[in-house]
């Protein structure tokens, strides 16, 4: 129920906070009696595009704590709280960055890490990861969650999602703009019920094939932060057994808005739609690094 109420309330902002932006820039009123504005449409379609992005990455932190149910570790109240912030204290400084907020929440083995800013994000892992692993393999997860931090990771897939979404937004109102005007022949002043369904039904199918472009780079990025892990652990060895360890466990499911922030996830549906590659892969990458 969380959940639901948590997707719905930020459907919601995202859709105010457009509609705002397009009404005081002008970008909405695409449609005139002479055609398609592409330029209009294109402004328009880029506000679309990023500012749910963009809105979702400012309130990632927030977002991730209410639905994974994390609690921020304040005053380390025993001595794992107290090991798990100052190894990523260590980390941090390492990697240098500002301290991330610790966090630990209740499900199976998993961790990620969220934030739209370098030095004010957010590190959380489950307590089946900690319940799960050795102290060193845990190390070497939150070292991967940090390297994601200082990678930039967070803005860098924010960015990605945007321009994508906004070709999504751009192409499909140009599919039913041709449909209702060349297809349906509609010469009425305004758009006709055939551009409304069209365009609904082309951003689905333009959405599909554009997260395929994004869950690419989410391999991308995974790759380079089990890299980055073994560089401030200093040794790839640890990161190769946690994902051994994690080859062998149930990846904790996290909210789809956060799969890509996991260490982990269950397999895709198809390998082209997956946020995260095989764990052979990325162990074989890991092992290559070593060698190097």
């Amino acid at each position: 129920m969380k959940r639901i109420f948590l997707f719905l309330a930020t459907n919601l902002a995202v859709m105010l906070v457009i509609g705002v932006i397009t009404s005081a820039l002008g970008v909405n009123r695409f449609l005139t009696a002479n055609g398609l504005n592409l330029p209009m449409l294109l402004a328009f379609s880029a506000v679309v595009g990023f500012a749910g992005s963009i809105f979702s990455l400012l309130i990632s932190k927030w977002m991730a704590k209410f639905s994974t149910g994390a609690q921020v570790i304040e005053t380390p109240a025993n001595e794992t709280e107290r090991w798990l912030v100052a190894t990523v204290q260590r980390l941090a400084t390492k990697g240098n960055i500002g301290m991330p907020e610790v966090a630990i929440y209740q499900g199976a083995p998993n961790a990620f890490a969220t934030g739209a800013f370098k030095n004010s994000s957010l590190v959380a892992v489950s307590t089946g990861l900690l319940e799960s692993m050795s102290k060193e393999e845990v190390e070497a997860v939150l070292a991967h969650e940090v390297a994601h931090i200082v990678n930039g990771d967070m803005v860098t897939l924010t960015l990605i999602q945007g321009v994508v979404n906004t070709f999504v937004v751009f192409f499909a109102k140009i599919v039913g703009y041709f449909v209702d005007r060349v297809l349906l022949k509609n010469d009425r002043d305004g758009p006709g019920i055939g551009y409304y369904v069209t365009d609904i039904a082309a951003q689905i199918v333009f959405g599909v094939l554009a997260s395929i472009i994004v869950a690419w780079f989410s391999r991308k990025r995974e790759f380079r932060a089990d890299a980055g892990s073994a560089n401030l652990m200093g040794n790839p060895q640890p990161m190769i057994k946690a994902l051994q360890r994690l080859g062998g466990l149930a990846p904790g499911e996290l909210p789809k808005s956060m799969a890509a922030s996991g260490i982990s996830d269950k397999p895709g549906f198809m390998a082209l739609f997956s946020t995260h590659p095989p764990m052979e892969e990325r162990i074989a990458a890991l092992q290559q690094h070593r060698q190097s």
